[in-house]
């Protein structure tokens, strides 16, 4: 009585312990802690991956040169303010004459500038930068969808690897119900102590199995976080779940997708249309450029010791009066009243001397206004060395490259679309066949377990049965998220979310 109480019990742990295997391969964590779905993941990734932000810096490069280009349709402007000091005594001209200076001066001068240029790169380049944005764009594009599939890989390995979990945490308990039963067994004495041994080293090698599973859980757990970018929290739980059937699109209707929607092709697209309008803007340095160019300006001059001017104004008046007295002499016409009066200490009236020290007193903002002025140039290089002629021919090269690469895509977007969907596809029936695979060796586990309790089995056949049995519920759970994974793969070839 005694031992059939305890197989029943032993038994009936079975029961409960199996169906829950078998469903392993769906099951979400449920420990405590925030819950994370897979759009969630790939939102945070998308803020915060650093290869992703590389991309998206990139942008702002192309958008400023952009809004530069477009800048170019209008004049530049200058503002200039000068100032300078030049000591008391003899300056070397440019021409060989030398200057003397008997004070000591302060000048200051301003200029505000319009200059513009006019070309045909002036009005081609919007039209090239504009493209070199849109590319940029699609390249962003292009990023963001490779962050998805890699997070969605990143998600259902951490998925796949839970389930594994969970497979040998119930394969832990079916160990220890099995090592329960072969004791119980011996107990009654329709046993023997080879059977428990047998038993408890499957449960110790089932253990192992688990801390390593649960390792595996943690590690692949940091590196999807690692990928998103941020710090990976405590206890998250992962809960997005996708059924697993066959698809339902075409080939045919992915490719489609794909040729309109890839992101990488929309990229090499409009680089194929920057590089024409770039052989355009290379050939159009044959045409002449046109620069115009205006602007005001001003000066001052002061000596610091106005007594200076004052003096050499009064030689100048002496020199007159002089050369007036000689005239006179002479019986010429007298110049006396354009030399100008002379105090009789030969100094010049107070009142004249104060209106040099005002004039003298214009450094640093008491402009002398200069004349308006306005100059226009057209230039047309004859000969610059075959330098136009080299642009000529990288730019060419630079478009033909361009076409190159829009076709190795398109062969790229063909070949790696059509290997994806044929891998889903075969994925797909792996599934089906794992599934029927798993419950079969669930069955035999079953079967032999009910055989060795009855006496009609050994215990090596029941420790066969359960290796076959988590094999092939470990080749289930594989094929589950294996699929998951193509079908991420499918949806980052074609560039864009297919469920």
């Amino acid at each position: 009585m005694r031992f059939t109480s305890v197989v029943a019990a032993a038994l009936g742990a079975v029961a409960v312990v199996m169906p829950f295997s078998s469903a392993g391969a769906q099951a979400v964590d449920s420990t405590g802690g925030p819950e994370l779905s897979l759009d969630q993941a790939m939102g945070i990734a998308t803020k915060n991956s650093p290869d992703h932000l590389q991309i998206v810096e990139a942008r702002r490069t192309a958008v400023a040169k952009r809004k530069a280009a477009y800048g170019a349709l209008l004049p530049r402007a200058d503002a200039q303010l000068q100032g300078l000091y030049l000591a008391q005594g003899n300056t070397l001209s440019s021409n060989g004459f030398t200057f003397g200076n008997g004070s000591n001066s302060e000048q200051s001068s301003y200029f505000i500038g319009l200059t513009y240029n006019i070309g045909t790169s002036t009005f081609l380049n919007p039209k090239i930068e504009t493209a070199n944005v849109r590319a940029a764009d699609a390249d962003v594009t292009s990023s963001v969808s490779t962050v998805r599939s890699q997070i969605a890989q990143d998600y259902f390995t951490v998925l796949g690897d839970q389930a594994k979990a969970q497979l040998e945490d119930s394969l832990i308990t079916n160990a220890q119900t099995a090592l329960e039963l072969a004791k119980a067994k011996l107990a009654v004495g329709s046993g023997i102590s080879l059977d428990v041994s047998k038993a408890e080293v499957n449960l110790g090698k089932q253990q192992v199995a688990a801390i390593r599973a649960k390792n595996q859980v943690a590690i692949d757990r940091l590196t999807l976080f690692q990928h998103m970018g941020v710090e990976a929290p405590q206890n998250s739980r992962l809960t997005t779940t996708y059924p697993v059937k066959m698809p339902t699109f075409t080939v045919d209707s992915v490719l489609a997708l794909a040729r309109a929607d890839n992101p990488a092709l929309q990229a090499a697209r409009t680089r194929d249309e920057s590089a024409k309008l770039g052989v355009q803007a290379a050939r159009g340095s044959y045409l002449p450029t046109l620069q115009v160019s205006t602007g005001l300006g001003g000066y001052t001059n002061s000596f610091t010791n106005p007594n200076f001017l004052i003096g050499q104004a009064a030689a100048n008046r002496a020199s007159c009066l002089t050369q007036d007295s000689l005239r006179v002499g002479a019986g010429l016409p007298s110049i006396a009243s354009r030399c100008g009066p002379l105090m009789p200490d030969g100094s010049l009236p107070p009142s004249e001397a104060a209106a040099i020290r005002d004039q003298n007193n214009a450094f640093p903002f008491g402009f002398t206004r200069q004349p308006f002025q306005i100059t226009a140039t057209l230039s047309l290089p004859i000969f610059d060395n075959f330098q136009r002629e080299q642009k000529i021919e990288q730019s060419e090269a630079a478009r033909n490259d361009a076409q190159y690469a829009i076709r190795g895509q398109e062969l790229k977007t063909t070949a790696t679309v059509t290997s994806a969907y044929l891998t889903l596809q075969a994925q797909a029936q792996q599934v089906e066949l794992q599934e029927r695979t798993a419950q079969q060796a669930r069955e035999a586990l079953r079967l032999a377990e009910e055989r060795y309790r009855v006496g009609l089995a050994p215990f090596l056949d029941v420790s066969d049965a359960r290796t076959q049995f988590e094999q092939a519920e470990s080749d289930r759970i594989n094929a589950v998220y294996d699929f998951h994974k193509a079908f991420a793969v499918l949806e980052a070839a074609v560039g864009r979310p297919l469920r």
